[in-house]
């Protein structure tokens, strides 16, 4: 049996600890009104920083110094008119000019004053938008952190079931480790749950289509309103959320009476519900991406983006098994895991990241070929806004994992897996952190308090939920059909 050490279960508190602190602290410092925006872009302008956002905005505001300079002028240009108008003259067409040009100048000034009003109700809405965004910052930073380690979980979970339903030799050793990550899939259910029902709630403004004033305004997202409304929302990803821990619950009980059991009833019904969840898992997929995430960007969508999300959790939870199991091994456990086992392992990592890179490319280079406005937009922002990392995402789960682990030997060797491991899991981060910002904050992103703190608190959860689990039965499956060709697996 597996004792949760004191070290790291002091260490998964102080990470949530230290998390809950900054994540408060984001939500503390966020503007609460547009009075507070105009100070913090008057200050980034006095401070050099972002000087050409606060250009942008400033351009279009009239300058008041040349209105008032424009003003005077007028009110003396119409007072002699005016003096000339009623001076005794015998030219009765002066007279008669003079008096014409009085209601010519009024109208004149009601046009400026409409354009001012027009200029002040534009540079209102502006303030109002960065207003938002500026209040999604901290939201954002903890759906990105929440969704991230709750589809880790999830990915996990489906390569449990593939191992089942294809009834794979080599895998049962590493069942228990894999029980143990998606014990965290209920508890990132019920959490993220909560922070969906709050977006629908207006605490923030993430998902513009919840707007009623924005859905009244835009054409294109008024006509998917019969999909994007709340109620079927949050229907749907209760349905979801419910059937993913459902099957969770339920394979681990099964797997667990197994060892207790005679024959290989429990087993034949965890092969049974795994296929089940498979097919279940395939449609739901698919859907809670465009709600979750794409719904984020509702004028752009793509036909590869289930997919692509897919790609991106289903290879951090590959990882996350790998870097576990290498832990556990260097505490003394899993006696029965050995190198072909970890050499497994790392090609999943490798393969999988080459199959995230593929469908990244094709996403990229269809949209961008067809240079289609709708489409072409989303990259164009990241791209533009979020340089760094939208193509660091890049080097960090495709150029590293290939030169790393496309060497055979290397694919057994702790310390290149450990750092490897860490390296894609940071990046697929990333990844959900561009697929997610553009959409909520646009330009006012950088990686600060709110965004390191939520990933320290998901963290230090998810060890904790993981561990403790872990603690909670048998290491090694004993009773499986395939323990015995597991335990000599070598190649």
């Amino acid at each position: 049996m597996y004792t949760f050490s004191s070290k790291l279960k002091t260490f998964s508190f102080i990470l949530m600890a230290v998390g809950l602190l900054g994540i408060g602290y984001g939500f503390l410092t966020a503007p609460k009104d547009i009075q507070e925006v105009e100070k913090l872009l008057a200050a980034e302008s006095h401070g050099g920083h972002g000087e050409a956002k606060h250009e942008a905005t400033t351009a279009a505001e009239p300058s008041h110094e040349a209105a008032a300079s424009h003003s005077e002028a007028t009110e003396e240009k119409k007072m002699e008119e005016s003096h000339e108008a009623v001076a005794p003259t015998d030219d009765t067409t002066k007279v008669a000019e003079a008096a014409h040009a009085e209601p010519v100048h009024a109208e004149a000034a009601v046009k400026k004053e409409g354009h001012d009003v027009s200029e002040e109700a534009e540079h209102t809405e502006h303030l109002n938008h960065v207003l938002h965004q500026l209040q999604n910052k901290p939201w954002s930073a903890l759906y990105v952190a929440c969704i991230f380690f709750m589809l880790v979980s999830l990915g996990v979970l489906v390569f449990y079931a593939i191992q089942q339903v294809a009834q794979a030799g080599w895998s049962p050793v590493l069942f228990r480790v894999m029980q143990g990550i998606t014990s965290y899939l209920p508890v990132g259910s019920v959490i993220f749950f909560v922070i969906l029902i709050l977006c629908g709630l207006h605490f923030n403004h993430m998902f513009i289509w919840l707007d009623p004033e924005v859905v009244a305004n835009d054409k294109l997202i008024a006509n998917k309103t019969g999909y994007l409304n709340f109620p079927f929302w949050i229907v749907r990803a209760a349905i979801f959320l419910t059937g993913w821990s459902l099957y969770q619950y339920f394979s681990r009980k099964n797997c667990l009476a197994q060892d207790e059991a005679n024959d290989d009833l429990f087993y034949k019904k965890n092969f049974n519900i795994s296929a089940m969840f498979l097919v279940f898992f395939i449609v739901s997929e698919s859907i809670m991406s465009w709600d979750w995430i794409m719904s984020i960007d509702p004028h752009w969508f793509s036909t590869l983006f289930g997919w692509y999300v897919f790609a991106s959790f289903f290879v951090s939870g590959v990882t996350t098994i790998a870097l576990i199991t290498l832990y556990l091994k260097s505490r003394g456990y899993l006696e029965h895991v050995n190198t072909s086992h970890i050499h497994d392992l790392a090609k999943f990592m490798f393969g999988l990241s080459v199959f995230w890179t593929y469908l990244w490319f094709s996403q990229f280079m269809l949209i961008w070929y067809a240079n289609i406005p709708e489409e072409v937009t989303y990259f164009i922002t990241r791209i533009e806004l979020y340089n760094l990392p939208f193509f660091g995402a890049v080097v960090m789960n495709f150029l590293f994992p290939l030169l790393i682990l496309i060497n055979t030997d290397f694919k057994r060797i702790t310390w290149v897996l450990v750092m490897a491991g860490i390296v894609i899991l940071a990046g697929h981060y990333i990844d959900f952190f561009n697929m997610i910002m553009p959409g909520t904050v646009g330009d006012r992103w950088f990686i600060g308090v709110p965004e390191i703190a939520s990933v320290l608190f998901f963290l230090g959860l998810f060890i904790y939920v993981v561990f403790t689990a872990l603690t909670k039965a048998p290491l090694l499956a004993k009773r499986n059909p395939f323990i015995g060709e597991s335990k000599h697996f070598h190649y």
